[in-house]
């Protein structure tokens, strides 16, 4: 992005930051914001009533920034839109932007959003986002495809795809465009009080000017001792806040005549809300499971046949399984479907053409099955890994309604990368096996691939994996007519081995294979004695925490 402010761009923009009990990051974000350059008029930061010492830290912030306004509430608002609706109120630029105060801007971003707003005139500007993994400091985009290139979107048919970045702080906004439609965010407890705001302004139907630039550095940290609310997802309370949100975000779109809109909301809701929930189902206890299974399909009894058809495989599958089932079952196969890659775990029901979730369930239809291509599919990859004789790694491929035995595969490659790389490290490729699976649920393809842990360990440091290292594995499986998919392994159920290897490098490898949050296979390895016994401390510290 450029550093030059365009001409007429100066002092047009309010970015608001809101804080509560940040103390030791507040100050990181509004810097962020005032190195923004003369675009920025102002930083208004609204303390929520903090009982630390944020109020402190802005105090000796807007004595040495006399761009800095600080804004204090005598009472806790209890959510984010109140302490926002008044830096709106206090804001004096012609756009204003919001900035959480644990949250940064990258350089440009405003200069960027601004420039792109004056230029099409559009009363909204908005511009990609990336989640930052703390402290690995891993960059993962939001909602990539949405802002791939610069353009202008309009008609209501042009906003539809937005309707899947429901977040209010990658974007400026025409604080007159605000006040015209009376958009604001709701006051007090409201919990995901972005997917309302956003439905009211895009149930405006503004001009958006979308910009591919980065314009927000969303911080993901979770080890944090307080969790963000999007991380916070273990009470059933959270789930049910984002169902009310949601419903209130249809409800908007209703109310100004955006049918389209509002049916874009809901597919949106099971595409991701869904799923993302659903795939946690197996890490939550009996009472959590019931009290989501019930809330899920009250709200999707709501739910119309076009608005679901219209959702992308297995999210629609989802949907209709849990719309069909009068009671709660299936719920760990279902947390298997919806995690990334999704994976459809036996029994298989039905025909490829007429394929169901289970035999007595003819509603809940796995429509597609005889016609997407391979890579969309969810198939099935086990694998055991072994550590004896330098560790190897046997896996099975599944097949799925007879898909994969009518394309033919013929080999799969594996590709190990340490964790947070595109790139593998290091790729073994195989010919595949066929065979047919012993529980008699189709056919298989099997082979064996050596690890090699130490060689593993020396790739790693390499890459400059000091310590702990972690590994995911991923295999491509090439068929016969051409088509391919790729996918992670899926280790036993409950596999958490760990294994004190002999290494001539090392001296000994600590080497475990366990389950991701998305039920992959990975591999932690600790060379040396002295990485070993730290990765085994820290584990008995983890246990000793959650046992309290």
């Amino acid at each position: 992005m450029s550093t030059v402010p365009p001409p007429g761009t100066a002092g047009r923009l309010s970015v608001v930051v809101i804080a509560y009990n940040d103390e030791a990051l507040v100050a990181e974000a509004i810097r962020s914001a005032l190195d923004q350059g003369p675009v920025v008029a102002e930083v208004v930061a609204v303390d929520d009533c903090s009982a630390d010492g944020t109020a402190r830290v802005l105090d000796e912030l807007a004595a040495r920034h006399p761009r800095l306004r600080v804004v204090r509430r005598t009472e806790n608002s209890g959510g984010c839109g109140s302490p926002r609706n008044d830096g709106i109120r206090a804001a004096t630029a012609p756009y204003v932007m919001f900035l959480d105060s644990d949250d940064i801007l990258p350089a440009g971003a405003a200069e960027a959003l601004v420039a792109a707003a004056e230029r099409h005139r559009a009363p909204v500007a908005v511009g990609a986002c990336v989640r930052r993994e703390l402290p690995e400091g891993r960059d993962v985009r939001w909602q990539p495809g949405l802002y791939r290139e610069p353009t202008v979107l309009e008609a209501s048919e042009e906003l539809l795809p937005l309707v899947h970045d429901t977040l209010c702080v990658n974007k400026v906004y025409d604080r007159a465009f605000l006040d015209e439609h009376g958009i604001r965010f709701p006051d007090g407890r409201f919990v995901y009080e972005d997917f309302l705001f956003t439905a009211r302004v895009y149930a405006a139907v503004p001009r958006v000017a979308v910009v591919p630039d980065t314009v927000y550095v969303w911080h993901v940290r979770r080890a944090a001792a307080q969790l963000s609310i999007s991380l916070d997802r273990q009470g059933i309370s959270n789930w049910q806040a984002r169902i009310a949100a949601h419903r209130a975000a249809v409800e908007a779109f209703a109310e100004a005549g955006r049918a389209d809109l509002a049916a874009a909301c809901r597919t949106k809701f099971l595409e991701h809300d869904l799923r993302m929930y659903a795939r946690d189902l197996r890490l939550r206890d009996a009472g959590h499971r019931a009290e989501w299974w019930a809330a899920t399909r009250a709200y999707l009894a709501g739910f119309r046949e076009e608005e679901i058809a219209a959702a992308v495989a297995p999210a629609r599958w989802t949907a209709r399984f849990l719309s069909a089932a009068r009671e709660p079952r299936d719920l760990l196969r279902l947390s298997r479907l919806s995690a990334a890659p999704a994976r459809l775990l036996p029994p298989y029901a039905g025909t490829r053409a007429d394929a169901v979730w289970a035999e007595g369930l003819p509603e809940a239809r796995l429509d597609g099955m005889d016609r997407l291509p391979l890579e969309e599919l969810p198939f099935v990859v086990d694998a055991v890994l072994r550590t004896s004789g330098g560790g190897d790694l046997h896996f099975t491929v599944r097949d799925l309604y007879g898909r994969l035995a009518e394309a033919g595969p013929r080999t799969a490659e594996l590709a190990f990368l340490p964790r947070g790389d595109t790139e593998p490290a290091r790729t073994e490729r195989v010919e595949l096996r066929a065979g047919a699976m012993p529980d008699g649920t189709g056919d298989r393809w099997a082979a064996r691939v050596p690890v090699g842990f130490t060689a593993l360990a020396g790739e790693g440091r390499r890459r400059g994996r000091q310590g702990v290292q972690l590994w995911d594995v991923t295999a491509t499986v090439t068929c016969a007519n051409g088509e391919s998919y790729t996918t992670s392994l899926r280790p036993p159920d409950g596999s958490q081995r760990r294994s004190v290897l002999p290494s001539s490098r090392y001296g000994v490898l600590l080497v475990q294979q366990y389950a991701t949050a998305n039920g992959s296979l990975a591999i932690r390895i600790a060379p040396g004695a002295r990485d070993g016994f730290q990765a085994v401390r820290a584990r008995l510290r983890r246990l000793a925490r959650s046992s309290q």
